[in-house]
Parts: C-alpha cells; structure tokens; sequence
C-alpha cells in the first residue's frame, strides 16, 4: 500500500511502551532484529524497571523499512518481559537465596532458551536450558533427575558415582524423595558424601503433600542434629512467591521454579506513530508528539550500526 501511494520512504519516529509496569527484558533481542535496518533507536536497557505507559524504545526512520517488524518486536518485548518480571517477583520472595529458572520443560523448546534469558535477566542464579544458560555466559544449572535415581534403585548409591564422575566445580546437589523419608535420605547422602554434599534437593509430589514449611524445618534440623549443618536444602515443585517466602523462613537455602516463571503473562507491549516528517502525530485518545523519555539511550544510530 504505501508502495502504491509513493510513501513506503516517509520517515517516521515511532514508540514503544509498556502498557502495564512490569521489568523489561527483550531489548537486545529486539535490537539485534533492528540492527540491519536503516533507522534509529533509543531504548531502556534490559532489566530496568518500567512504569505503566513508559517508552521503552523510539525507532527513527523510513517506516517502510521497519514496519513489517512491528509484530515482531513487540512480542519479543512483551515475552521477555512477562518472563523477566515473574522471575523478579519470586526473586525478591527468596530474599537472597538463589533461584534456578526450571522453565524449559513448561514451554515449547524453541522459545526455552529465550525465556530462560529472561529470567536471568529478572535475577535468576542459573537456568536449566543449555543455550540460555550460554547465552548469558554461564554453565546451565540442574540437578540429577529422578529417573535416574529410580533406574539406579537408591539414593546413596547414585549420588556416590555422581560424585565420583563429576569435575569439583559441579555442585553436589542430590534428590531425596525417591525411595524412603526425605529427611532419613538426606542423612544418609550427607554421611557418604561428606563436606562434598552442598545441598539435598526436596520435589516431594503433591500425591504426597508436597514440599511444606514443616517438612523443610524437620531436615533442617536432623541434618543439623546429625552434624551437618551447612548442608542446603534446594526445593522445586509448583513454587511462587508465597510459597517461597514462607519456605525460606522454614530453612530453605535455594529454590527451581518453572510454571510460575513459564506461565506469565507477557508485558503488554504497544507501539505509536508519534512524528511524520517531524510533525507531531497521533491516533484519537493519545497525544502527539514525541513522549518525554530522559532515560532512553541512543543503541543505533546509522544504518547497520
């Protein structure tokens, strides 16, 4: 259409805001898509913490060259950012305590990596995915699967070779709701792994009540008792910020959340025609004109930089 009318070159500046406050993630991404492309842009940087109706990114040029992206870039942003926030909400639940995106099998492999990106983002420690882990420059973060231990047939047994196998710097973290009481597996790994064991890991299924305040204080405990104290208990299994508060106050030292972090709801993403031709524009309901945004930074500024 714009081909048709002679317009398709008509330079335009363009915003992008949140339409809900939230923590914004997406940005380089985005930026990566717009970087072949003759125009400029402003924007936020990742991991800022964005208010309802903020701009988050100003693009410059002939909207023809950008405007097919428009879909594209706003559900990268609004993804991300979804993603992002949940993580900083039950980040800010554990209170200092680290927090594992265990996402990935919650999603569609093909967007995995970039959710878990996002969750680091958002304050994760780690992130289970392989790529997203390397993409944030780190070693993807996990621990052994119960199917293992159920293939092997104890506890004891597999943690042993686990540690036997695995280079010093992996962390000796073992299951222990497999087979027999948590808190009685727990002892027994810990007597055969010694000051190696950094934590035992609590997924206990909900057929089985879960993974609860009490059952967290009672490890804690007997571990102590049995003369390990420095032993961390890593709890996984439908957690959110709820949950994780009230566990951590019961002793829990780490925490691998997927559904909550997979689960959320993007950042609603919108973008405007603010100028044509430098001329203030608007669609009815919103004002013309270039938003005031002081905290938005040039990212590109000639074309294909």
């Amino acid at each position: 259409m714009l081909d048709k009318i002679g317009r398709r070159e008509t330079v335009v500046t363009a915003e992008i805001f949140a339409n809900h406050g939230g923590l914004l993630a997406g940005v380089e991404e985005a930026l990566s898509l717009l970087k072949p492309l003759p125009v400029a842009v402003w924007a936020l940087p990742e991991g800022y913490s964005v208010e309802e109706h903020q701009v988050v990114m100003r693009i410059e040029g002939p909207y023809g060259a950008f405007g097919l992206f428009e879909t594209a870039l706003l559900g990268i942003l609004a993804s991300s950012s979804g993603w992002a926030t949940a993580t900083r909400d039950v980040v800010e639940a554990a209170g200092g305590a680290p927090v594992i995106s265990f996402g990935a099998r919650h999603v569609h492999p093909a967007v995995a990596s970039v959710m878990d990106r996002a969750a680091l983002v958002g304050g994760a420690a780690g992130a289970s995915s392989i790529l997203g882990a390397r993409q944030a420059g780190l070693s993807p973060a996990g621990t052994m699967p119960h199917a293992l231990m159920l293939i092997a047939g104890d506890t004891v047994s597999v943690a042993s070779v686990f540690d036997e196998l695995m280079p010093a710097a992996v962390p000796r973290t073992v299951l222990v709701d497999t087979f027999r009481d948590e808190a009685e597996e727990a002892i027994r790994v810990a007597r055969a792994l010694g000051p190696r064991l950094e934590a035992i890991r609590l997924d206990t299924p909900r057929e089985r009540g879960g993974v609860g305040p009490g059952l967290v204080r009672e490890i804690a405990e007997r571990l102590r008792q049995a003369g390990f104290p420095d032993v961390g208990i890593f709890v996984s299994g439908g957690l959110n910020p709820e949950r994780i508060r009230k566990l951590r106050e019961a002793g829990a030292t780490g925490f691998g959340v997927g559904s909550y972090i997979a689960a959320a709801p993007p950042l609603d993403m919108t973008m405007d025609v603010k100028e044509i031709e430098g001329a203030p524009v608007a669609k009815r309901g919103r004002i013309p004109g270039i938003t005031p945004a002081p905290d938005l930074r040039e990212r590109q500024s000639v074309p294909g930089a």
